[in-house]
């Protein structure tokens, strides 16, 4: 049966501070990408520690929240729940969109690529593979042909997809946008049918070019716009700007055919004539300059993107050089830019590795096992938000590994071919037919070496405590307010023994259950516990557990945890008299629920108008040795709350 995720999902959603406060959302490889109207309401600690929830990373304009390989399934989840659109409207110009040239460069890359980024890599690993045919002689074959255009279509076709997602930034039509796409790769345009030029243009220059024809005595410069990325997305810039002016000024009755017509007939030509050759050139001139770098120190520029690679991704700033690499492969055939990274992703899962074996608190080792196996595909983010940023030292470990061992590659010539699959399906990358195997035999060293040597080192440190303190037990226990002298006998946990910690399921002001009105409670008939007197109206989960009962009138809830034992919480004092009005509940009896899962809303004042006691016990229902609670006179839900002793 498919998980569900509209629990996980609403909770996202109220914590960024609800539907009203979002401008926009979309997701990438492992993160919810939220535009919000205001970030000061999110509350970051909650989201931090919820459970299915890895981290919170503010950055670029953007509050993202990062979940993990199953993003797409949690995206799906908070748009049905929120009944959000995919992309809210939101003008370019708004008060939260990237300030600076740099900043709103890495937004456009980080939303037009987001959308296209898996098939991308299953295109370059298709490739690779195509590769691997023809390299053990099955070029000639039907074989090789179907699997090479299987892969080399998108690439080819690049500028259509770029249209697509491009139109969604720029709010242009979609159809206009891959009709100009569709122009700009016409087969006549980028080999004309004379082989005779007319002349050449720029003659004794570095742009140099021969014209075969001219458009209205203009001439035309021959460019093949096959594989490349920055020509269309400023030939859709442009054409989405023509596109709305046409909006306002053509009548309504004919805009419909009008508005694409006139916008196709000024953009294509524009884009042909000089958008595509302008941008072409500079696009090529930025990877030109990055290569020069290269050939002169390859070991320090590729030593310094391997080491800054992780960080560059954090802030989302690797999308910068994207298109810069998949511009050398257009142009060049190879890449050394985004080769450079490849070893990151092999020393971040070695230091995760290492953290794995040696820590001694249970949920870093939870988290870190579907991490590692992510990590192998490439997907890192879970590793480093989850597990190695926290800790500092295996973060920084993996970061200079990776910088020496990508040095390494560079010192070596390292390239890819295509920008395909990440982790292991990048060693497809790697592979070109007439290059033999030398290249693919430095990934694989410079990768194994990267891996290893994060993992020694990393075992030759102290790992450092995420979720207890020196001396607690390994199964991150919440810290404990009371002291040995509250407890019975002068007993102390570690004599007595932890079965399990709960946290508070609402926020308010904690009352002794011999305080509450009710002589069931207070006379301990139900069990031991704790009453607290909300101060807002929400009931969440203080523990994974089932819904084991469920009153008709939703205003009682019990529980029972994975170790068996029984809560039951019980909002305010004869509560049942409402038969349910006020109450609002999001589980069903059965329910397996996570801690911090909401299970009810309750109207404070609705019940206040009732003139019915609000205080709420907490109470576990079946025997037990003792328990103990917490000191604190005001909680939040999901602070500590009690212990209860085996």
């Amino acid at each position: 049966m498919a998980k569900n995720y509209d629990a996980l999902a609403q909770d996202i959603l109220e914590h960024v501070g609800g539907r009203e406060n979002v401008e926009s959302l979309v997701h990438c490889i492992t993160r919810l990408r939220f535009r919000l109207k205001d970030e000061s309401i999110a509350d970051d600690d909650y989201l931090k520690q919820r459970e299915g929830v890895v981290t919170v990373v503010k950055s670029g304009g953007q509050y993202q929240v990062v979940i993990g390989n199953e993003v797409p399934e949690v995206f799906d989840a908070v748009n049905k729940v929120g009944h959000l659109k995919n992309e809210v409207d939101r003008t370019e110009d708004s008060d939260d969109a990237p300030k600076g040239i740099v900043a709103k460069f890495i937004d456009l890359m980080s939303k037009i690529f987001a959308p296209i980024l898996g098939p991308l890599a299953a295109a370059g690993m298709l490739k690779g593979l195509a590769a691997i045919l023809s390299v053990v002689g099955m070029k000639d074959t039907g074989t090789y042909l179907i699997i090479q255009a299987a892969g080399d279509g998108l690439f080819q076709f690049l500028p259509f997809f770029l249209a697509y997602s491009a139109s969604k930034k720029f709010k242009m039509d979609k159809f206009t946008a891959m009709a100009l796409a569709a122009a700009m790769l016409y087969p006549s345009l980028v080999n004309p049918a004379t082989g005779h030029a007319l002349y050449t243009l720029f003659s004794g220059t570095i742009f140099a070019t021969k014209v075969y024809y001219t458009f209205l005595g203009i001439p035309v410069i021959i460019m093949s716009y096959y594989s490349t990325v920055v020509p269309i997305l400023f030939a859709v810039w442009f054409a989405s700007k023509l596109e709305k002016w046409l909006k306002k000024v053509v009548p309504t009755t004919v805009k419909l055919f009008v508005v694409p017509f006139v916008t196709l007939l000024i953009a294509v030509p524009l884009s042909v004539l000089l958008i595509g050759p302008v941008f072409s050139w500079a696009a090529t001139g930025v990877g030109d300059l990055l290569l020069t770098i290269y050939n002169g120190v390859p070991w320090l520029a590729t030593g310094l993107i391997g080491g800054f690679w992780q960080i560059l991704v954090i802030f989302g700033l690797h999308w910068g050089l994207v298109p810069i690499a998949l511009n050398n492969v257009a142009t060049k055939g190879f890449d050394p830019i985004i080769a450079s990274s490849f070893t990151a992703s092999f020393a971040q899962i070695g230091a995760l590795l290492a953290i794995m074996i040696k820590t001694k608190e249970k949920k870093v080792r939870e988290l870190s096992i579907p991490a590692f196996i992510s990590g192998i595909f490439g997907v890192t983010e879970p590793s480093i938000y989850g597990v190695t940023l926290p800790m500092k030292t295996p973060f920084a470990i993996s970061c200079v590994v990776a910088g020496i061992t990508a040095a390494i590659g560079g010192l070596m010539n390292f390239k890819i071919y295509v920008i395909g699959g990440l982790g292991i399906f990048g060693y497809l990358s790697n592979i070109k037919v007439g290059e033999g195997m030398s290249n693919l035999l430095v990934s694989v060293f410079t990768t194994l070496l990267a891996f290893v040597l994060a993992f020694a080192i990393t075992m030759m440190i102290k790992v450092p405590l995420l979720y207890s303190k020196e001396g607690e037990t390994s199964e991150n226990v919440a810290p404990v307010t009371e002291t040995p002298a509250q407890m019975k006998g002068g007993d102390t946990h570690e004599s007595r023994g932890i079965k399990e910690i709960f946290a508070s399921p609402l926020s308010g002001r904690v009352v002794a259950l011999s305080e509450t009105p009710d002589p069931v409670f207070n006379s301990g008939a139900f069990g031991k516990g704790i009453a607290i007197e909300p101060s807002e109206g929400h009931i969440y989960a203080p523990i994974k557990a089932t819904v084991q009962a469920l009153m008709p009138t939703n205003h009682a809830i019990g529980l029972v945890s994975e170790n068996g034992t029984e809560l039951l919480i019980h909002i305010g004092m004869d509560t049942v008299k409402l038969e349910g009005k006020g109450f609002t509940v999001h589980v069903k009896q059965g329910d397996v629920v996570e801690a911090g899962q909401k299970l009810i809303d309750f109207d404070l004042d609705y019940i206040k108008q009732q003139n019915l006691p609000l205080i709420t016990p907490v109470v576990v229902t079946n025997e037990l040795e003792d328990l103990f609670v917490t000191e604190e006179k005001e909680v939040q839900h999901g602070d500590y709350l009690m212990t209860v002793l085996k």
